[in-house]
């Protein structure tokens, strides 16, 4: 049974990858944790370790209403809300039906951002709270076939730049974590929606260019693990001036930093270097 009073987390996209070790993390930390996903079995082994497993799809407002409710109802409300839950939605741009773009923005950002509404309040009243948005190195630069996935981190970091700015009278701190290559199920599930879509059509060759390439980054214990991710979480909920933006993993300060210097052209000839 949950106590209000103490210090409590929300971490969503917990069923694997770097949310899991982020609530893994928090529980360590001594917080009281809610995780939330599509699937509450995945969650079973944060549950055995006093985690409060939430059935949640983040694109589902009813769900998210009634996690938040529940939450309210047992503790008041979250000292921490890790925004976490995402996926990577990969292919061309004309190919790619404009349902398939908002259903990427719902998950990525929208649902975030609901959450992030109805949690507010809470925090407001207690003058105190974190609000983690992990991004993604994607949030600061690009690659190709990768439109909607870039557009929908590259909109997170804005918003969360101005959210920043709305509660930090009320003594709330918005973080904004931007992971690199990790180890987690990311490649394969953007790889296998391009490959069907679009392997035999106009693009076809880009495609599996592109397909060969985040294959050959993901998946083989090349990227960082995500517990790199959870440590940085964990210093960040811990301090009380928390840095705005943490990039972490695997090329994540390099390329972002890349993005920066070289600009437009030399960014672009290198990431088509890699479709070649």
């Amino acid at each position: 049974m949950f106590i209000k009073g103490k210090k409590t987390a929300l971490v969503t996209g917990a069923s694997s990858g770097m949310g899991k070790a982020i609530a893994m993390r928090l529980i360590e930390d001594g917080y009281q944790v809610y995780v939330a996903a599509r699937s509450i079995d995945k969650m079973a082994d944060l549950a055995s370790l006093g985690a409060q497993p939430l059935r949640m799809d983040i694109s589902r407002d009813e769900e998210i209403v009634a996690g938040v409710d529940t939450i309210l109802a047992q503790t008041g409300g979250v000292d921490v809300l890790v925004n976490n839950a995402g996926f990577g939605l990969y292919g061309p741009v004309e190919e790619i039906g404009i349902d398939e773009a908002r259903y990427q923005f719902e998950v990525n950002l929208f649902g975030a951002a609901r959450l992030t509404q109805l949690l507010l309040p809470s925090m407001r009243d207690r003058r105190s709270g974190y609000v983690v948005n992990i991004t993604s190195m994607g949030g600061k630069m690009y690659s190709a076939l990768g439109a909607w996935y870039h557009a929908t981190k590259h909109a997170l970091e804005g918003w969360s730049d101005c959210l920043r700015l709305e509660v930090a009278e009320f003594g709330i701190k918005v973080v904004i974590v931007e992971p690199g290559v990790i180890e987690t199920g990311f490649g394969d599930g953007a790889t296998d929606s391009i490959v069907k879509r679009s392997s035999d059509g106009p693009y076809g060759r880009m495609v599996q260019m592109v397909a060969r390439s985040i294959k050959q980054t993901y998946g083989h214990g090349t990227g960082s693990d995500p517990n790199v991710i959870a440590e940085v979480v964990s210093r960040a909920v811990a301090s009380h001036n928390p840095s705005t933006r943490y990039a972490a993993g695997k090329f994540a300060k390099l390329l972002i930093r890349m993005r920066v210097w070289l600009g437009d052209r030399m960014f672009d000839r290198i990431i088509l270097s890699q479709t070649r």
